[in-house]
């Protein structure tokens, strides 16, 4: 599929997706979030693809934010609108995919951007980066998840500190509060995550799917967690990965998953 604003690219299993708006630091507007959408979909319906990466072009922004221009005359309605569709689209869409994603902070990841990251199961930063949510600067709030995500992430309080202050946070800060994984030089960033990505495609694609739902389900209201997690724990059982685990286990050899 042909885009615009940016760039997907396979190999060896990972499917890495670059937003290319780099002299807009990869602001988020509506036709990048329909790209971005229909790149995961993309990404997470190919059964060769095992990890996705999603990370910004250049050296300066993962992605900076939105794009304020888009939506600074926006009604009520209008900006209730907005915040639903993209978190259905994107946002949400992106979190409860069963292929694991990797966010590769390259730079600022503000408002939007550090959204975007938050949907992703993990992160990894370059020590150039910086996070922040940014919004009540412009007398609105972050729209996309932002204040759900955060607060899980990190806690409550450091959460409010800094959706109120709409301060930013260096990558060794995120890195002590939990909100990256790891932190690395930038031009280490993109080996490191397909390192880890390596690491993850030695396991079963569909005991992973499954892991993600059950994580997931922690944070819905409404849900169990633990009866999901009795269910999906069940879900493996039929599975021909669970048929090769078990077996290459018993035989002491490494498995050979098929996906299934």
């Amino acid at each position: 599929m042909a885009y615009e604003n940016i760039i997907s690219d396979y190999q060896n299993g990972i499917t890495t997706i670059t937003i290319n708006r780099p002299n807009k630091l990869n602001a988020l507007n509506k036709d990048t979030i329909q790209e971005l959408h229909d790149a995961f979909d993309e990404a997470n319906k190919d059964a060769d693809t095992k990890v996705i990466i999603i990370t910004g072009s250049g050296d300066k922004a993962f992605v900076a934010g939105a794009d304020i221009s888009e939506f600074a005359d926006f009604s009520v309605e209008e900006g209730g609108k907005l915040a639903a569709q993209g978190q259905a689209l994107l946002f949400d869409f992106v979190e409860n995919l069963g292929t694991p994603v990797i966010a590769a902070i390259n730079g600022f990841a503000l408002g939007g951007g550090l959204e975007l990251a938050m949907s992703c199961h993990f992160r990894i930063a370059s020590t150039n980066a910086k996070m922040g949510l940014p919004e009540t600067s412009l007398g609105v709030i972050p729209g996309y998840g932002g204040t759900q995500r955060l607060p899980q992430l990190i806690g409550k309080g450091r959460a409010m500190e800094m959706i109120m202050t709409a301060g930013m946070v260096d990558a060794s800060h995120a890195l002590s509060y939990g909100l990256v994984n790891h932190v690395v030089e930038q031009d280490e960033l993109l080996g490191l995550c397909e390192k880890i990505a390596g690491k993850i495609m030695r396991n079963s694609s569909v005991a992973i799917a499954e892991a993600i739902r059950s994580v997931n389900a922690a944070y819905k209201d409404g849900v169990n967690g633990f009866e999901i997690e009795i269910e999906s724990f069940g879900n493996c059982f039929g599975t021909e990965d669970f048929a090769e685990g078990t077996t290459a286990f018993l035989e002491k050899r490494k498995a050979d998953f098929p996906g299934r």
